[in-house]
Order: C-alpha cells, then sequence, then structure tokens
C-alpha cells in the first residue's frame, strides 16, 4: 500500500469505533464530522496528502525495501549522515506547513519505531523475540502509513509515591493477567496527544520504574488498535470554539486533542508485546534503543520551524504598526534571531556529530540533543510573552470578521496600520491573539515546557549523564601548573 492519501486516513478514521469521552459525550463514529476532531482531522489528511503533491513528493518519501512502494521519509533507517540530512528535510516539510504547532505528526513516532526496530542488541539483553516482534510491527506500519498516538506516564493521584504504590497499586496501567496467547492490561495512562484520530496506540515504558519487583507488572511495551475492545479515552475540552481560520486561524488547524487512557481489561496479543518485565530494560528504553534521539531529532527540526514562525509574525506586527524603529523592540527582534540561529546550529551539530550506534544506525549526537531539549522548552516561552508586549491593547481591539460586513468603514478607517489595511491588520492581529493569549496558545506554552517531562528533573539527568571530567581534569591541570 504504502503512503496513504488524505481521503484513505479520513475514511480509515470514520471506519474505526473508539471510545472518546469529551465535554459530556461519547463518541464513537463519523469522527471527522464531529466539531472537536473535524479541523484536526482535515489537516492531518492534509500531510497524508502532501506526500503525494510533486512539490514535496521526492523529499517526503523513499522507497520501501521491502514493497518497492513509496513510504514515508521517516521510517528510513539512518545509515549515513546523508540519510539523516534526508530524513530532517523531510520534517521539515510537514514542521513548517503546521509553523511547528503540531507536536505529534506521524514522523514523530514513526521516528521512534524506526530507531526501535533496529536495536537488536538492545532487546537481546531481554529475549531477541520482542525485537522481531518490534521489527514486524516497524514494517506493517510503514507498509499501512499508520499514525500512532503513544502514552508513557501515571496519571497525578499522588506523586509522593511511585506509580506501582498509588492506590495501592491500583491507579496506573499493569498486567493483570497473562496466558499463553498475551496480557491483559488494566489502569490508566498519561497523555494521547491526537488520540482521536490515530490508527494506533503505542504504550512505551514510563521509564521512571524503580526495578523492584513490585514494578514488574508495570513493565511493559506494546502497541493496540485505536479501538480495541476495553479502551477508552477521557480527552480535554477543546480549543477551538468554533470560529473561522480567520478568527481562530491557529485553534482552527492545529488543536490536537489530548487524552487520558483507559485500559479496562485490555488484551493484548503477544505479537504486539515489545517488552514484558525487565524494569531497568524499560528505563532504559529510549537511550539505548537510540529512539529517543530520532525523536529529539524530529522535535527540534519542529521546534526550528516554530521559532522561525514567530520570528516572522514579530517581525510583521512591528512592521505592521511601524514600531520596528524602537531600540526596546529591536532587542526582542534580535533575541527571536538568537533563537532560531541557535536551534538551526544545535541542529546541525547533532547531525555533524553523529555516529553508528551497535547495530549501525546512524544516530544524531546525544549530548548535543540533549542540551537543544533542556534549553527549548524554557526558550519557548518568551515567544508569546514578546508578541502581547508587542501588540498591547491592540489585542483587544479584534473586531472578528462578520464584523467587516456591517462595520467595514469604521475597521478601515481606525483599524488601519502603518502598512496595512484596517482588514489586513485586523487578520495579522487574530493570528497573534491565536499565538500568544488563547487557551490555544497557553496549551502550547504548557506542551512544549513539558515536552519531555519535568525541566527539573531534565536537568538532573543532564548533568547526570555529561562527561564533565575532561572540562574538570583542564581545571586541576591549570592548578598544577608551576608557572
Amino acid at each position: 500500500m504504502g503512503i496513504r492519501t488524505g481521503k484513505q486516513f479520513l475514511d480509515k478514521l470514520n471506519s474505526m469505533t473508539p471510545h472518546l469521552v469529551i465535554d459530556g459525550e461519547v463518541v464513537s463514529g463519523n469522527l471527522t464530522e464531529h466539531p472537536a476532531f473535524r479541523g484536526l482531522a482535515r489537516t492531518y489528511a492534509r500531510l497524508f496528502d502532501m506526500q503525494h503533491d510533486p512539490t514535496y513528493r521526492d523529499t517526503l518519501t523513499y522507497t520501501s525495501p521491502s514493497s518497492g512502494d513509496l513510504v514515508n521519509a521517516s521510517f528510513m533507517v539512518p545509515r549515513s549522515l546523508e540519510d539523516l540530512v534526508a530524513r530532517r528535510a523531510a520534517m521539515k516539510v510537514w514542521a513548517e506547513y503546521s509553523n511547528g504547532f503540531l507536536g505529534r505528526t506521524g514522523d514523530y513516532m514513526n521516528s521512534a519505531l524506526t530507531a526501535l526496530a533496529t536495536a537488536k542488541t538492545f532487546f537481546a539483553k531481554a529475549d531477541p523475540v520482542f525485537g522481531k516482534r518490534l521489527e514486524a510491527y516497524y514494517v506493517l506500519a510503514r507498509e499501512n502509513d499508520l499514525l500512532a498516538t503513544h502514552t508513557l506516564i501515571p496519571p497525578q493521584a499522588n506523586r509522593s509515591v511511585s506509580g506501582s504504590e498509588q492506590l495501592g497499586g491500583q491507579l496506573t496501567a499493569r498486567i493483570v493477567r497473562e496466558d499463553a496467547d498475551g496480557i491483559v492490561i488494566s489502569g490508566a495512562r498519561m497523555l494521547a496527544t491526537i488520540a482521536p484520530i490515530a490508527d494506533e496506540l503505542l504504550v512505551f515504558p514510563s521509564t521512571v520504574l524503580r526495578g523492584t519487583p513490585e514494578d514488574e507488572p508495570y513493565s511493559f511495551a506494546f502497541a493496540i488498535q485505536n479501538d480495541a475492545p476495553g479502551l477508552r479515552y477521557l480527552c480535554r475540552t477543546g480549543l477551538h470554539h468554533g470560529g473561522n481560520a480567520h478568527d481562530e486561524p491557529l485553534a482552527s488547524r492545529f488543536d490536537e486533542i489530548d487524552a487520558v487512557v483507559v485500559f479496562d481489561n485490555v488484551f493484548v496479543p503477544n505479537e504486539r508485546i515489545f517488552m514484558k518485565g525487565h524494569p531497568e530494560l524499560c528505563n532504559a528504553w529510549y537511550q539505548e534503543t537510540g529512539a529517543g534521539a530520532l525523536m529529539t531529532h524530529q522535535v527540534l527540526t519542529r521546534t526550528v520551524a516554530k521559532s522561525e514562525f514567530y520570528l516572522g509574525l514579530a517581525s510583521e506586527i512591528a512592521s505592521a504598526i511601524g514600531i520596528d524603529g524602537f531600540q526596546h523592540i529591536q532587542e526582542d527582534l534580535a533575541e527571536l534571531i538568537r533563537y532560531v540561529e541557535l536551534g538551526k546550529a544545535l541542529l546541525t551539530a547533532a547531525e555533524a556529530l553523529a555516529a553508528p550506534s551497535a547495530d549501525g544506525v546512524f544516530l544524531p549526537h546525544w549530548d548535543t540533543l540533549n542540551a537543544a531539549r533542556n534549553w527549548y522548552p524554557k526558550a519557548s516561552q518568551r515567544f508569546p510573552e514578546i508578541i502581547r508586549k508587542f501588540c498591547a491593547s491592540g489585542l483587544m481591539a479584534l473586531p472578528g470578521q462578520a464584523d467587516l460586513q456591517v462595520a467595514g468603514g469604521d475597521i478601515e478607517m481606525f483599524l488601519q496600520g502603518k502598512s496595512l489595511t484596517g482588514p489586513e491588520r485586523i487578520k495579522l492581529f487574530k493570528l497573534a491573539y491565536d499565538a500568544s493569549i488563547t487557551g490555544f496558545s497557553s496549551r502550547q506554552a504548557l506542551y512544549e515546557y513539558f515536552f519531555f517531562g519535568d525541566p527539573v528533573r531534565m536537568a538532573g539527568a543532564l548533568v547526570n549523564s555529561y562527561d564533565r571530567e575532561p572540562a574538570r581534569a583542564r581545571v586541576r591541570e591549570f592548578l598544577a601548573r608551576a608557572d
């Protein structure tokens, strides 16, 4: 089959029957017409269609080594620097289409599967059969262009104890039964972004297991169809309030619904189980397989596109209302330029320092990626702040598109900019509004801040994993100099 079209994606979505709870309603069919999911589904359909567009096809796809069909380039196993660059070029196309506001495009989890499917050395530490199953699943996903959501952390009930201790061990998703054919899972997990429009759910290790016998039932990795019996999603309220693309330009297109996953005795067959037990290997899941590196490579590509968008938006606003000559405005624009160029430099460095793994997979440099994923979550919090500063009260003086029909003259006269007509300025500031002060923009800020987890815990992990000895040795050598 290979790459899907947008229509094939939407038709498949409408054929599925997931259990979605949202705004007091249970939704399990005709998802593409539901107001909470319609805009996002069509945006993702556009991403699938781009694979067939002659403008993007050669960048977004490559030839499958098994079927000869065109498949998405994020499934390409990188064996050289050229392969890494080709993967990044493909990821950049989708990232720039969404301007970085889509955090769960298919290339994110595809990157994880690509690394995991080749990590034979890692899976041999448990049982080679897990690696064989993952490779088979990777081929399934690649050849059918599947879109996956994923979930990995326990719900927030009582974080003062481990997941296995919360509510007597009944809260977090765990193995409650197993037999010769598979396992049965009950409990809950967070946080499945794009769950309502996904084909598959990937349940990967939480990586915060203690490695004790009590953690064995919570130590697993598997994949399940998104409408598997017993699987329920508790979705957050949508952040698109029904406005058109003029009045809600970002939320109407890019609101990726997040959900808590509830497993009510969900059966997982053996062929879809990729790890069972081995909490110490679950904790090493992302680092030792290379999944973390390829996933972060995709994230950094996306966040560069987002940084560029905010630089462009701030520059457009400054020019539109004639503030681009003020020094305090230029200082903020210079800050945004730094974010763009630092992100690009980190991406380039991670590729330039790439090296093959034990399994021959060319992985971008982890220390560089790790620095980037510790830096960007905090740096990105400045983006909406700068937009609010540039627009000031202009964000509160925004008639809607419909008002042009009844007050067009007033809008043209009183809401014009230095270089824009009144309607043009309103459209630009509506975009600024959605990017800086709406619920959509607030969710984006929260999402980026905690994308890889608690920044404080991440900082500790960075310090503990980084080899500081060469730098310390230089200091000791300097102190020991006689002259």
